[in-house]
């Protein structure tokens, strides 16, 4: 028995502390240990008072360090003591609605492995019901309408619980104490299937079975999940992910694919225990895997590529379905190319009325969109493609240096690409779920609400706006309308320059750094197109100390979409005119075409000014022959970094590298151009002396990682980040990071936050801010 001075302890804890059975398992804890006092659900997060002794108490706090549920995740927590009152138990108060609100909300989280037990027993009142859950998991941020986070807050208020659920509810010792998306079949959401023309066909477990069915004769089903609806068709079908490809009009860009098991997963591909350790994880994100050969996986998942982005079930509906199909399905967005992912069911049968046969939905309204998150392990660790579901609304905090030096609350609406937006508040920043390319006016319509959802939650209105220099992004313009019209400055931020900030955030590094931003093309100071920089850079202010050579993009944007023609621009950078379309075949379409090309680039018309890394890889690939063509973003380099680390595997991954020549510009000797000029001479001989293409790739990655040692070493600043789109490259980015490392360099890259273009509204956030605070 443990004996002590009687004290009485507040605890103020922040960060995703609801939602997520924080207060039961405090509860129960503090009964154990015969503690009392209280815990409550506030706007900020979580107070606790307790009172015992001492040394007690220091137990209950231990805990809360190092053994709080899977879910939870403290970002600060403040302990103080206060006077004793004599209180008699432990309880949890009603949540509190007044006060300064901070979301505290966790993200959506996968079905636990308790539930799923129950799902498939028979014995049990919940059996085969889709939406089970528990303080461990199912919807969160998905189905909240305000803060804090109690059931009457939810889109699961409509839902009245019946006496067993309500008895559970209440039960500290339960399992579902507090879990506020708790129901039954008795009580909850209702599953129906709709024919084409949204006619009711089937109701609950029929709804379930002709489900199946339908995806078995090679039809596409869109199913509602917990932030949106999937297409799902049979990834072992060629003829199904065809009919997909072709009524979505995506003939390329890779599907995910759902698999019943973990085990399911090792049959088809690859897996490390990392890689397992994710796609188990409450955040159930897909992970891009490595395809094995000869699998009954049709290659129309992934056209032309070795990887496959994997998923495993993490909602009760999808196990029934997996238990059921016993097999890959694609599970990809439900949504029209370029299009936000689809959530309301009339919405829906009306978006998707050309591509799914049939509709799987549920009567849950779903409050906000929230597509599926997407990582990739390299050997540093993961790395965010898409942030969204499990991940989303986690806060990034700033350092504690930092966050002195801003001024808040500030809106980042992002860019044009992989759209996110984001709000600053003090020292956490709010970084919304991936919301798709801003091409189209439903995307347009998805940001505004999510800006509108994020004063809604936290009840804060922007004193400044950051938008990209870029002047005609739709973005841009989003931006200039809302500081028009909350009377607010509009501040706007280099593109490159916000990629570097928001890993500079991530890590809360603080001094100078040299940011290595690399991606298709950002707007620069000087209004060519930036996208292959050396930033020197602080979060207030950057300066550019190195960049590739540039060169033109023939057609602006259509060379984005050609990687030939990027080829044809390099090859006039480096050969000249008469030597630029030698490699075109005579007599072919694309050499009347390249013509064409080539007098756009003579009279400098429509073929604006890059130093794009981005575009590089694109001619680099096109060299090679791996895409001429592109019909999504990425697919060139994508096919360039596949062929380079086919090469790394094999004998011929060998330490030669390309040179590239680093140039000190006259004017300013502390500032130098990375001429790649003569990496393509020797790549055009190297082509035609027959050298294997694996081979040239992987030297083409070796040359870049080499560059960015290279510059590191002349500017002398010990932190490098490696941020931009081309960081999604997982062997440019070890590379990179091994021959920093090598130099004794620190490489900071993305940990949290994309690499893409889907970080760019965090950087924005934090650069206004500081700039708002004169003298900082």
């Amino acid at each position: 028995m443990i004996t002590g001075l009687l004290t009485r302890t507040e605890v103020k804890i922040e960060g995703t502390v609801q939602g997520v059975g924080f207060r039961p398992f405090v509860f129960r804890v503090a009964r154990e240990l015969a503690l009392t006092g209280w815990i409550v659900n506030g706007t900020d997060g979580v107070t606790i008072e307790v009172e015992g002794a001492a040394e007690v108490v220091g137990l209950l706090l231990e805990q809360l360090r190092t053994s709080c549920p899977p879910g939870a995740r403290i970002e600060r927590m403040t302990v103080r003591s206060v006077p004793a009152v004599g209180d008699r138990e432990f309880i949890i108060q009603p949540s509190l609605e007044e006060g300064a609100k901070q979301l505290a909300i966790s993200p959506d989280l996968a079905t636990c492995a308790d539930c799923v037990m129950e799902l498939f027993d028979p014995r049990d009142r919940r059996f085969r019901y889709p939406w089970l859950s528990c303080t461990q998991c199912g919807p969160r941020i998905s189905m909240v309408t305000a803060v804090p986070y109690d059931r009457a807050n939810t889109t699961m208020s409509r839902f009245v619980l019946c006496v067993a659920c309500r008895a559970e509810y209440e039960a500290p010792e339960n399992r579902r104490f507090h879990a506020e998306s708790t129901a039954c079949p008795a009580c909850g959401p209702k599953l129906a299937l709709w024919d084409a023309d949204g006619q009711v066909s089937a109701e609950g477990e029929e709804a379930l079975q002709q489900t199946c069915r339908i995806i078995r004769a090679v039809g596409i089903v869109a199913v509602k999940g917990i932030g949106g609806f999937h297409l799902w068709v049979d990834a072992t079908s060629e003829g199904a992910v065809q009919l997909l490809r072709a009524r979505k009009r995506r003939p390329h860009k890779p599907f995910a694919v759902m698999f019943p098991s973990l085990e399911a997963i090792r049959t088809y591909c690859i897996l490390s225990p990392d890689e397992a350790e994710r796609l188990t994880s409450p955040e159930a994100p897909i992970v891009i895997l490595q395809r094995l050969e000869g699998t009954s996986l049709t290659q129309g998942v992934a056209p032309g590529n070795v990887t496959v982005g994997a998923m495993l079930p993490y909602m009760p509906l999808h196990h029934l379905l997996m238990r059921e199909l016993d097999g890959p399905v694609v599970a990809t967005s439900g949504n029209r190319s370029e299009e936000p992912i689809v959530t309301g069911d009339e919405e829906a049968r009306r978006r998707l009325a050309e591509i799914a046969d049939a509709f799987l939905i549920h009567d849950r309204p779903i409050a906000r969109p929230m597509d599926d998150s997407v990582v990739r392990m390299a050997r540093s660790g993961p790395i965010v493609l898409r942030r969204a579901r499990g991940l989303v609304p986690r806060t990034i905090r700033l350092p504690e240096s930092i966050a002195r030096d801003v001024e808040g609350p500030v809106l980042g609406v992002g860019g044009h690409l992989k759209n996110t937006v984001a709000l600053l508040d003090g020292d956490r920043i709010l970084l919304s779920q991936h919301l798709g390319d801003l091409s189209t006016l439903e995307t347009e319509y998805a940001v505004r609400q999510a800006i509108d959802d994020l004063q809604w939650l936290l009840q804060v209105k922007p004193r400044a706006v950051a938008c990209d220099l870029h002047p005609d992004y739709r973005s841009t313009r989003l931006a200039e309308e809302l500081a028009g019209r909350w009377d607010v400055p509009l501040i706007r931020v280099q593109h490159h320059h916000a990629h570097v900030v928001a890993c500079m955030a991530e890590h809360g590094v603080t001094g100078e750094v040299l940011g290595v931003a690399w991606d298709g093309s950002g707007y620069g100071v000087d209004g060519s197109l930036w996208g292959g920089e050396f930033l020197l850079a602080t979060y207030r202010e950057s300066e550019r100390v190195a960049h590739l050579h540039p060169f033109r993009l023939p057609g602006g944007e259509q060379a984005a979409r050609e990687p030939r023609r990027a080829e044809v621009a390099v090859r006039w950078e480096t050969f000249g005119a008469q030597g630029c379309l030698a490699a075109v075949e005579e007599g072919t379409e694309w050499r009347a075409q390249a013509q064409l090309v080539v007098a756009m680039l003579a009279k400098q018309i429509q073929s604006p000014v890059t130093t794009s890394m981005g575009r590089l890889f694109d001619a680099v690939a096109s060299m090679l022959g791996l895409c001429q063509v592109a019909s999504f973003e990425g697919q060139a380099a994508m096919a360039l970094e596949q062929e380079g680390t086919a090469a790394s595997a094999s004998v011929h991954g060998e330490d030669e590298a390309y040179a590239i020549a680093l140039v000190s510009q006259e004017e300013t000797p502390r500032r130098w151009i990375a001429d790649w000029r003569p990496m393509i001479e020797l790549m055009a001989d190297d082509l035609s002396r027959g050298i294997e293409r694996s081979r040239i790739a992987h030297r083409f990655h070796r040359a870049l990682a080499e560059l960015i040692g290279q510059v590191a070493e002349r500017v002398g600043v010990r932190q490098v980040v490696l941020t931009g789109g081309c960081f999604q490259n997982v062997l440019l980015a070890d590379l990179a990071r091994a021959r920093l490392e090598s130099a004794g360099f620190v490489a900071l890259t993305h940990r949290e936050v994309p690499p893409n273009d889907g970080g760019l509204a965090l950087g924005q956030a934090i650069i206004a801010a500081t700039q708002l605070r004169p003298g900082c």
